[in-house]
């Protein structure tokens, strides 16, 4: 029987063909003799037919995988998406193709709503301001009673979802003793409940909350929920935090609230365009943290990431149905479930 192959996309090295994420440990695959793996070439920041063929599972960072990039050999099984996101794989064309899509919820979980209260704090504390000043020397120094920070007790934290790192965000805040409310139509009543989530319509947590932090995936229904109308409905001293996808915010009219005053500031992780253009008009506005869609990377984070992806190609090694899948229904598909019955065959 071949040896079941893997295949990294060649952004996991960096240019000098070092590892760029140390911290992902790939000992497991070296470990597991039917398993051969190499990287894959990432062209124009996708992955081409030609170049993943041959293989049957794919763990993939940040080059997209779409319709085109299936190659028509058929063996391809497994994506393992390094991360929680997956618009940049084409979903339906992964069902056309039997192909499981997997992310890794459980890495990014509590890295990511770690990411979420650092903003929040910073943006309370003034902190990006008081760095500032304290630059500026004995000048900088005198206007610090001006930029008085603010505190949490008793104001509103919002959140646009409510699932994996919705719900952690909420659970870690809890020292903070704000009131919780979130907009989800997917939400689960009893997990609410436990956290102590009030859950509430679109337009109400745009109005309540002093904090409104964007917990959603991009989709069609999310794309752009963050607009100039429910902005409007915000309070001129809340906050936005975005550290989910950029395109979930309309981030021409974010940039207008925040030029108007319409909003106090905000906190944001993603762009509608990254890598973002040092000219974009909201990185000259004083009232905004911006960090290069890296806030939540840690070593910790990483090896989370990493150790997630690794089990569901093992997984899939030994014909079992690996955790995180997003396409659910590939499960009920007796091709894909070929491939697996197949894997768990070589393995007996």
């Amino acid at each position: 029987m071949a040896k079941f192959r893997v295949g990294l996309s060649a952004d996991f090295r960096k240019p000098d063909g070092s590892a760029a994420f140390p911290s992902f440990d790939l000992s497991p695959l070296d470990d597991e003799p039917q398993i051969d793996w190499s990287y894959v070439p990432v062209t124009e920041r996708r992955i081409a037919a030609s170049d993943i063929a041959g293989f049957d599972a794919l763990i993939l960072l940040g080059a997209r995988f779409d319709a085109e990039s299936f190659p028509p050999d058929g063996r391809l099984c497994l994506i393992a998406r390094f991360g929680v996101g997956f618009d940049t794989v084409d979903v339906a064309a992964c069902d056309d193709n039997d192909v499981a899509l997997v992310t890794t919820p459980s890495g990014v979980r509590r890295p990511v709503a770690v990411a979420i209260l650092t903003l929040i704090l910073a943006l309370a504390g003034r902190l990006m301001t008081k760095d500032r000043l304290t630059r500026q020397g004995p000048e900088g120094w005198a206007q610090v009673s001006n930029h008085m920070g603010q505190g949490l007790i008793g104001l509103t934290l919002g959140s646009i979802g409510i699932g994996n790192i919705g719900a952690e965000m909420f659970e870690i805040t809890k020292p903070l003793s704000m009131n919780s409310i979130a907009y989800d139509p997917f939400a689960d009543p009893d997990v609410a409940k436990r956290l102590g989530v009030e859950l509430v319509s679109l337009e109400e947590l745009f109005k309540r909350s002093d904090y409104l932090c964007v917990n959603c995936p991009l989709s069609d229904e999310t794309h752009g929920i963050v607009n100039a109308a429910h902005l409007a409905l915000m309070k001129p001293t809340a906050y936005l935090i975005n550290t989910a996808r950029g395109p979930i915010v309309d981030q021409a009219a974010l940039t207008e609230a925040l030029s108007t005053g319409q909003i106090a500031g905000a906190g944001l992780d993603v762009f509608e365009q990254e890598p973002s253009s040092a000219d974009d008009p909201i990185f000259h506005l004083d009232n905004v943290i911006t960090t290069p869609h890296s806030l939540c990377w840690t070593d910790q984070c990483f090896a989370g990431i990493g150790a997630a992806d690794v089990n569901a190609v093992l997984a899939v090694l030994a014909g079992q149905v690996p955790d995180g899948i997003v396409n659910r229904s590939i499960t009920e598909n007796g091709r894909w479930a070929a491939k697996l019955a197949k894997r768990s065959t070589a393995n007996a």
